[in-house]
């Protein structure tokens, strides 16, 4: 168990934080160090005692927490900071794990904030709250600098509940007030740090590759960005480039403006169609507005497009294998017209019409065995189908399932980075969860810290649309928990690349 030391400068601090403590917190101490830098520091010099016999050398893991006063104005009262970095004495100290630790937090139902703490050795006010702020300072405090000093290489978090803010001063009649409610958020820090402690630990990392971005995506994501650059914003998207939050965040906020249907789109304006395709009618209704199409269709998604269209002018029912109220199952159904028909599952087929010859086609985003299994039961009931003339589910689906699956054989917990409405990262969590537990996450902030404790070696991996960047986010916090060896499993090596349509470069 780790040995945890929880700092707070007053009493009442500590008594919230031992409040919201399990009854036998094993290996975690509070103590009260005092209010101010000299305290803070005398306090920190006997950390070596009093963790019992045969357990000398203080605690394995610190965190400092209490009240604190904000500096940024985004913050108020009863928002709970927590520290990516301390500075003090012209020092910074780094607390990589603090995304996870507020992942934790906010799921515990707090008010997070992320940021940069200061401490002080005087109450801040006026003037010098503003110049802090415009250092890109969140919150201040008094104390955790010099703790910061002496945890040195040690798992560091840094937790402040915001009593007063630059419109609450701390001298005011509703100070008390804030305090009260200041003291049960502490409460409920307490256990979030007590498993924080219990996820600390020395770990390897097992990196899938191939993993993140696939061609179609990047060559999605350079359309919309072309497309801002050449016209300036706004350009409109119809529906999600690709299904990732931190994408679609990141493209809204330099002028990408996504909507669901084109009726939203001003009359003449340029517009995206996003990776996953879409039907005639769509194409047909952005013509009668004459807007501006730019189409950044994947061509493996194009390519089964055209298989429907060669099936259905075929005279043939088209079964597309595929997942109900997905934008690629909808676009290719729409290219089918009314010759296409979904299946989800193998009970599915028992459903479908016998009235003239079959054909069957796969989005390009399930998982493979999953999808030859229904296959084989159109098969089955109809001999004679016809399938695509190569395998529909694209290259990029295809290796990065096999390479979560060499990672998960390995792994205690297999993380996948994602969005829920991620066909292709939902699919790599099935084919890793059949092996270890697997989750998926957005970023960081989604790892549930209960995941980590125990867990030794972690598989991470990452759906073909969600940004490279998050993995390397997840190692460093992970690395705010204790030393990480990093090790790269490698099914494939991906050199595909997507040419750019004309309308895009026009």
């Amino acid at each position: 168990m780790t040995r945890l030391l929880i700092c707070a400068a007053l009493g009442i601090e500590a008594r919230a934080i031992r409040r919201g403590l399990p009854a036998h917190p094993g290996g975690t101490r509070v103590i009260v160090t005092g209010v101010g830098p000299r305290r803070a520091a005398r306090a920190a010099a006997g950390w070596g005692a009093g963790w019992g016999s045969g357990r000398g050398g203080g605690p394995e893991a610190v965190a400092v927490a209490g009240f604190g006063g904000a500096v940024d104005r985004s913050l108020r009262p009863g928002d709970v900071l927590v520290a990516s970095e301390v500075r003090f004495g012209g020092r910074v100290h780094p607390c990589p794990s603090a995304p996870l630790l507020a992942g934790e937090l906010a799921r515990a139902g707090l008010p997070v904030k992320v940021g940069p703490l200061v401490t002080a050795d005087h109450v801040v006010r006026g003037a010098e709250r503003h110049r802090l702020a415009a250092e890109g300072a969140y919150a201040v405090d008094m104390e955790t600098g010099p703790l910061a000093r002496a945890a040195a290489s040690r798992p560091l978090a840094a937790v402040r509940v915001i009593v007063d803010t630059p419109g609450a001063p701390l001298l005011s009649p509703a100070t008390l007030a804030r305090g009260v409610a200041a003291r049960r958020a502490l409460a409920a820090v307490g256990p979030v740090l007590a498993r924080w402690a219990a996820a600390i630990g020395p770990r390897t990392v097992l990196l899938a590759e191939p993993r993140s971005f696939c061609a179609g995506v990047e060559r999605a994501i350079e359309i919309v960005e072309l497309a801002l650059e050449r016209h300036g914003p706004p350009v409109y998207v119809r529906k999600q480039i690709v299904h990732n939050l931190h994408v679609v965040e990141d493209l809204g906020r330099r002028g990408a403006v996504f909507v669901d249907e084109l009726d939203e789109v001003p009359a003449g304006a340029v517009t995206v169609f996003s990776a996953h395709g879409v039907s005639p009618e769509v194409r047909k209704a952005a013509a009668r507005r004459g807007l501006r199409v730019i189409d950044a269709t994947c061509p493996l998604v194009s390519k089964v497009h055209a298989e429907a269209r060669r099936f259905a002018s075929e005279g043939r029912l088209v079964v597309l294998i595929g997942h109900a109220g997905h934008e690629e199952a909808e676009g290719t159904l729409g290219e089918a017209g009314g010759s296409g028909v979904l299946v989800q599952t193998a009970d599915d087929v028992a459903a479908l019409p016998a009235d003239r010859p079959v054909s069957y086609l796969m989005q390009t985003t399930l998982a493979e065995d999953e999808a030859a299994e229904v296959a084989a039961a159109i098969r089955g009931r109809f001999p004679d189908a016809r399938g695509p003339r190569r395998n529909d589910i694209c290259y990029a689906t295809t290796n990065r399932q096999a390479s979560v699956r060499a990672i998960a054989e390995e792994s205690d917990v297999v993380l996948v980075v994602g969005s829920v409405n991620s066909s292709n990262s939902l699919r790599l969590v099935e084919v890793a969860d059949r092996r270890s537990p697997a989750h998926l996450v957005d970023d960081t902030g989604g790892i549930a810290l209960g995941w980590l404790a125990g867990a030794r070696t972690v598989g991470l991996t990452a759906g073909a649309s969600a940004p490279p960047s998050l993995v390397d986010d997840i190692v460093a916090a992970l690395r705010g928990l204790g030393e990480v060896s990093v090790e790269e499993r490698v099914i494939a090596r991906e050199s595909v690349r997507f040419s750019l349509p004309g309308e895009a470069l026009s």
